[in-house]
């Protein structure tokens, strides 16, 4: 294991066996996890990090599991060299095919080389997700703000930039501008494919940018996700300020913020709805014609995670409200069982809760009672296995799905630590 992280797991567990000890393996477990079984380094200098049991390697998951880790590479040269490769791997990837949501290791053909798109032998997937774009963004802000290593920013770094903005505006107008269409014939859920020609329902330009799918990986079911755009908003100031400091790149700055500027207009115009009971809240898709689907899902981007994806404040008015929504049965997929009550997703079997949504509860949440009966909850919900897993059925958590998740395993790392030490920001909290 990296010197840093062994250091911060046994300072951690033995900080946990004074407080709270039944926590002290479930941190052990879990944050070490990612590195220890999902990790490859590459002998081209970039890193492959697949999902957990999934031989694949997604630009959001990845992004996502290593980033509990980012704030002791400064000390650690070895885990600083391993997420510049993941960086430079992303890059990569992006430039290969901007729409593509997961990677194979090697040009290998592997995935799901039967869907109806522009496969290629490199991809796994080519599920067109807006969050996809965001993720390599925010792991080299993370990356920048925590060891100061300019020679991440290479010259493929930089064409990646230019591709990400590239093709967020094509997708401000999908249905005139954007050539992108997906179907798959062998589904088990509707949504494993997008309708109308694999074109997806129609959409009004609004300034925001159309994605297909979610990050569940299902289809859309109005073309503009809004917690997705609200990330889009945030790593695009970014990219504008990577664009001027270090490539003195002044049309490639000047064209992220013009796109920043439209997608917030987008999403404070067309993005809100008035709740009977929760008033002004965000919806989470709309089409722009006035259709709206009120709902959250586990997966990140969603609207409970909007502070920690840096859109608002923790004590935003609107978040608030839309939190209040998002926690309760007026969200389709909010489930409350014996051991626990949280945020699902179609994506996983009906009544199931997400991991994940707990912790991003948790992670959002200023109050401590709150954090506190949500670590009981994932304690609850191990299925003995001490472990995370994707979603479990809160009235008997040993059913359960996928019983090797990286993210949320990483992520229950970062959830505790931030419980441990609250002054200590382990993700962005406010604007």
């Amino acid at each position: 294991m990296f010197n840093a992280i062994s250091r911060q797991v046994e300072k951690t567990v033995a900080d946990l066996q004074q407080i709270k000890p039944e926590l002290a393996e479930l941190f052990k477990n879990g944050y070490s996890n990612t590195l220890d079984t999902t990790v490859e380094r590459m002998e081209d200098g970039t890193t492959f990090v697949i999902t957990g049991d999934i031989p694949a390697m997604w630009l959001r998951d990845s992004s996502a599991q290593v980033r509990p880790y980012i704030r002791l590479a400064h000390e650690d040269q070895e885990l600083a060299e391993m997420i510049r490769g993941l960086i430079w791997r992303q890059a990569r990837c992006l430039l290969l095919d901007p729409y593509a949501n997961a990677f194979n290791r090697e040009g290998n053909g592997h995935g799901h080389q039967q869907d109806r798109t522009e496969m290629g032998t490199w991809i796994w997937e080519r599920k067109f997700e807006l969050d996809s774009l965001c993720y390599p963004v925010q792991l080299l802000q993370d990356y920048i703000e925590a060891t100061g290593d300019t020679s991440v920013f290479t010259e493929e770094v930089h064409a990646m930039l230019n591709v990400i903005v590239r093709t967020m505006q094509t997708e401000q107008n999908h249905d005139e501008r954007s050539s992108y269409s997906f179907e798959r014939d062998d589904i088990t859920l509707p949504s494993d494919t997008l309708p109308l020609a694999g074109r997806g329902t129609r959409t009004n330009v609004t300034g925001m940018v159309w994605s297909g799918f979610r990050p569940s990986d299902d289809a859309c079911k109005f073309g503009y996700l809004i917690p997705a755009n609200m990330f889009a908003v945030v790593i695009l100031r970014h990219l504008a300020s990577f664009a001027e400091s270090y490539y003195a790149d002044a049309k490639l700055a000047e064209r992220a913020r013009k796109l920043e500027a439209e997608i917030s207009f987008g999403i404070e115009t067309y993005g809100t709805v008035e709740h009977p009971r929760h008033g002004t809240i965000y919806a989470y898709e709309t089409d722009g014609y006035g259709n709206y689907n009120l709902m959250d899902d586990a997966n990140v981007p969603s609207l409970l995670s909007m502070p920690y994806l840096g859109y608002c404040s923790y004590d935003d008015p609107k978040y608030l409200r839309t939190r209040q929504f998002v926690l309760s049965v007026d969200n389709p997929y909010y489930y409350k069982g014996r051991h626990a009550a949280g945020v699902g997703s179609p994506h996983t079997p009906e009544g199931y809760v997400w991991h994940i949504g707990l912790i991003m509860q948790g992670l959002t949440s200023t109050d401590k009672q709150e954090q506190l009966d949500l670590l009981d909850q994932l304690l609850a919900t191990t299925a003995g296995t001490g472990l995370m897993h994707e979603s479990f059925h809160p009235d008997h958590p040993d059913q359960f799905t996928r019983e090797w998740f990286g993210w949320a395993n990483s992520l229950v790392g970062q959830f505790i630590l931030q419980w441990l030490e609250p002054d200590v920001e382990h993700g962005k909290k406010s604007k």
